[in-house]
């Protein structure tokens, strides 16, 4: 700790003079002081408070020693808590400010490592060198992956580190693929992991004696890797051997000073040798590691209390003896007993003063408040506080022994240094070649090289576009059948990215091969003229709408490849009995897709031009074909006047049959296809005709046949006028069903 000048007391005349304004308003003003941060202000404003109340406030008391420490003072801040101390039993949850000021005073915030939410290089498109061992190293605990869980964001971690985490881990089982790898690639290491989850497990079973074989053993194998040694040092606590698990644990905290878990291990063993000033450092430096740790900042209030104010839960609130100074083993003496001036913190009191201060807990609790134990409280907080790491500082590595701690998801991963891996503690390991055979990571469905790798959640790796094709026949696992409805309802398809980035760094000829194909099969699925996917289901016009229920699974992979390719295009046919297909059809535009859990969709689609079909075919169970698009034949002179004027009469004839209809049947026509499009100015602007006369078409009530027919016509003027005659027949027959009801009516 930084050594700080003794405060000046403020004096009682400014004090008086200062607390002309009401108590209140004056509380009311530190409390907005410290909210707003000025905590220097907040801490004058509450002791000039305090100061002049008959009576001091316990509460207020605190009040001053939260600003005094969030102010950095903290041997005033001791003081202030030792006043509260003195009005009632002091509890640990009181003491939070007074932790996290110790925490920030060793400065180490700044050191702790960045989060990485990437691999270096990936994601840029170039392959940065990184050894492999970096490479396969769990992002959560920073050693080599050991039984490998891939976890839905893609992220690869131990299964161990999901299984710290509150909620995870049940539902996922080891990459097989991974696993696969790191075996032939890593055998020693995995064996070396292998027995240290063996002694962990039997730790837990409560068989330290076994467990302490076990881990004996890895440390043969690896005599320098910390994560063992603080394993050990936790069977040893177990054990209570004290001594020798201190022994392991300072070993571990000179290595790795930045390591949470190091000091955490050691506070524990501390205590149990009931030494309570190096208990209170290292939970100070544990909490000035990760001050978001709960379990970290309540032991370090705990011991706080028990270590500065000993006497405060047996103190009872008239009490006139001020508590004792700090711990035991400083024991600095009191100043009430050894002197000073409340006026002066360097001149000491004489007998007559001394006397007076103590003769009530008022003056007590000002004595405190007012800063004149300031050296006795500097000094003990310097015979606790640790001084910061000085030199160069590993990184903060957490091992599979992580503590309870709160800790991050897995998918925010700590960053490594260049210059300190967790693999450079296993020195008795000998570096193995590290190959990768494109068999390695093969599809099981497709048989090529994984291309957009998922994992599911029973561990199993495929491409992303097989494991999609399967998911729409059967909700299952395609190997082990497990199933994969919850996979499939949320659609989470992230790619596995440890899987890809090794693709992408040992196997890139392979990958570019896979690459490539993806490329051509995709190129000849965006042809818009040839090889065009067809929905045979039901008549579709330009311009209106044709939202679609799609559930069967051929629809379901050709509405996908879609997407997928870019167009967003399908043509939409009715079925035929000799030809398959009809003759005509209207190319159907995606304007949106909502999935649902069970993999069907509704697809929001609308017509944009008309085709003739030349030829047709199927493909992966959908049909496809070979097409023409149709536009009207534009005219000229006489003959457009004599078709703006027909175009004019039919709209208007339109617009009065549609008005002529009952409400009920408006408003379900409004509710499937929309309004009535408005009459463009220009009847031939469209190669595809009027949008109201399409509109029109699909409302009427024709058969499919006369439907295509018309669909199929060239000739706007010919459609005009099958629409004139349509409207004509309806209108009539509507008019015949009109009458003979009111002849009913009459006879009635």
């Amino acid at each position: 700790m930084s050594p700080e000048p003794a405060p000046q007391p403020p004096d009682p005349q400014d004090v008086s003079c200062s607390l002309e304004e009401p108590p209140a308003e004056r509380l009311e003003q530190g409390s907005a002081a410290f909210l707003a941060g000025d905590y220097e202000e907040a801490a004058e404003l509450f002791r000039s408070l305090l100061a002049g109340l008959a009576q001091p406030e316990r509460g207020l008391c605190l009040q001053l020693g939260d600003a005094l420490a969030r102010a950095g003072r903290l041997p005033e801040a001791i003081g202030a808590f030792r006043g509260a101390a003195l009005l009632g039993p002091l509890r640990p949850e009181e003491l939070a400010e007074l932790a996290s000021g110790l925490a920030r005073s060793l400065g180490l915030r700044d050191k702790r490592p960045p989060a990485l939410l990437a691999r270096p290089g990936y994601a840029s498109g170039s392959p940065v060198p990184v050894a492999p061992r970096d490479l396969l190293g769990c992002p959560r605990c920073g050693r080599l992956l050991y039984k490998p869980v891939t976890l839905a964001s893609g992220i690869t971690v131990c299964k161990r580190c999901v299984e710290l985490v509150p909620g995870r881990g049940q539902a996922r089982r080891v990459n097989v693929v991974l696993s696969g790898v790191l075996e032939r690639c890593f055998p020693a290491e995995c064996r070396l992991r292998k027995l240290a989850c063996q002694a962990r497990g039997l730790q837990r079973q409560q068989q330290p004696e076994t467990a302490l074989l076990r881990c004996q053993q890895a440390l043969d194998m690896a005599p320098d890797d910390n994560s063992l040694l603080l394993l050990r040092a936790e069977i040893y606590l177990t054990m209570k051997n004290y001594e020798q698990a201190l022994w392991d644990a300072e070993a571990v905290c000179q290595r790795e000073p930045l390591l949470t878990k190091g000091h955490h291990i050691k506070a524990q063993i501390l205590s149990g040798l009931g030494r309570s000033k190096e208990v209170l450092k290292e939970f100070i430096y544990c909490l000035a590691l990760n001050p978001e740790c709960s379990s970290a900042k309540k032991e370090t209030q705990k011991v706080i209390c028990e270590v500065f104010f000993p006497a405060s839960e047996n103190e009872h609130q008239n009490s006139t003896a001020p508590t004792e100074s700090g711990p035991e083993e400083t024991n600095p003496q009191h100043p009430l007993e050894e002197g000073g001036d409340t006026k002066d913190t360097g001149s000491p009191e004489t007998p007559s003063e001394k006397s007076d201060v103590v003769g009530n807990a008022s003056s007590s609790v000002l004595y405190f408040i007012l800063g004149l134990h300031y050296e006795e409280d500097k000094k003990a907080l310097e015979s606790v506080i640790p001084a910061a790491p000085s030199g160069t500082l590993k990184r903060q590595l957490p091992s599979d022994t992580e503590d309870e701690c709160d800790r991050n998801t897995p998918e925010k991963v700590p960053k490594k240094d260049a210059d300190s891996s967790p693999q450079e503690k296993v020195n008795s390991l000998e570096e193995p070649e590290f190959t990768i055979d494109a068999t390695d990571f093969e599809c099981a469905l497709c048989m090529r090289l994984l291309f957009e790798p998922v994992t599911t959640p029973c561990g199993h790796t495929f491409c992303l576009k097989c494991l999609e094709r399967c998911l729409d026949h059967a909700p299952h696992c395609p190997l082990c059948k497990d199933k994969l409805s919850e996979l499939l309802a949320t659609r989470n398809f992230n790619v596995t990215v440890l899987a890809e980035e090794l693709i992408f760094r040992y196997l890139p000829e392979e990958l570019s091969d896979r690459k490539r194909i993806y490329d051509e099969e995709m190129s000849e699925l965006s042809h818009l003229t040839r090889d065009v996917p067809i929905f045979v289901c039901a008549m579709a016009f330009p311009t209106v709408p044709c939202p679609l229920h799609v559930f069967e699974p051929r629809y379901r992979l050709m509405i996908r490849r879609c997407m997928e390719t870019g167009t967003k295009r399908f043509g939409m046919c009715l079925s035929a009995e000799n030809a398959g297909i009809s003759e005509y059809g209207c190319m159907l535009e995606i304007k949106d897709v909502r999935t649902f859990p069970d993999g069907s969709s509704v697809v929001d689609a609308v017509g944009i031009s008309r085709f003739k079909v030349l030829n047709h075919r199927h493909r992966d169970g959908y049909n496809t074909a070979d097409i023409e698009y149709l536009e009207d034949e534009k005219v000229e002179g006489p003959e457009y006047e004599e078709l703006a004027a027909l175009h004019e009469s039919v709209y208007q004839q339109s617009v009065s049959w549609f008005a002529s209809l009952q409400d009920h049947m408006k408003k379900q026509i409004l509710s499937h296809f929309g309004s009535m499009p408005d009459r463009e100015p220009e009847p031939q602007s469209n190669s595809s005709g009027p949008a109201w006369s399409w509109w029109i078409l699909a409302v009427l009530p024709l058969e499919r046949k006369a439907q295509l027919a018309i669909l199929g016509m060239a000739s706007l003027k010919e459609r005009l006028l099958a629409i004139r005659r349509i409207l004509v027949i309806i209108t009539r027959k509507m008019n015949s069903r009109q009458e003979l009801a009111n002849n009913t009516e009459r006879d009635n």
